[in-house]
């Protein structure tokens, strides 16, 4: 009997990467053209799966499933979570959004606007690695091991910054907190 193509993968057979994308691409595919508005987003995401899949093949567990069921799960969390992100950039556009706070609507209420005007201003005060992973988990709605894969930083760093980033927030907005008591941001 052969090995299983993913139990391959994760042994580091090269040749098993190909041979998975000949079996299940077309099913890949066909998951994909479904739950993306575009040719070009079911490609990109049919790119993003396998990767997903190269990474998550060591925890492939054939007493579980078949290859055709984690592989077809891996494609639809991963497209669902594109789904969310796109969602939420069309909610608010994550370039502009924090420039954008200090413009907020005056019919709001003006303490709502100068309270926007104040966060802005003192995430712009942030060091830009801080910056950048707060705009990513809090605007993109991008979990922690999706921040980390999209600047290359480790998984501990990516949740150290925001951590230190969310600290140095209410440090300077003077807002109290439990994760403020005693301890400085960097």
């Amino acid at each position: 009997m052969e090995e299983s193509v993913l139990v391959r993968i994760a042994q580091g057979d090269a040749r098993a990467v190909r041979d998975c994308i000949d079996e299940f691409g077309g099913l890949v595919w066909a998951i994909a053209r479904r739950m993306t508005r575009s040719r070009a987003d079911a490609e990109d995401a049919v790119q993003e799966i396998f990767v997903d899949v190269w990474r998550s093949a060591g925890r492939f567990d054939a007493t579980q499933g078949t290859e055709k069921v984690f592989i077809s799960t891996i494609a639809r969390r991963r497209l669902i979570d594109r789904m969310r992100r796109s969602r939420m950039s069309h909610l608010m556009d994550p370039e502009e959004s924090l420039e954008d706070l200090r413009w907020a609507e005056p019919g709001n209420g003006g303490e709502i606007r100068v309270e926007a005007e104040r966060a802005a201003a003192v995430v712009a005060r942030l060091r830009p690695d801080q910056r950048k992973v707060l705009k990513m988990g809090l605007l993109e709605g991008m979990t922690h091991s999706e921040i980390a894969t999209a600047t290359g930083m480790p998984l501990g760093t990516v949740k150290t910054q925001m951590r230190r980033g969310l600290i140095q927030v209410r440090q300077w907005m003077k807002i109290d907190g439990p994760a403020t008591v005693g301890q400085a941001a960097s």
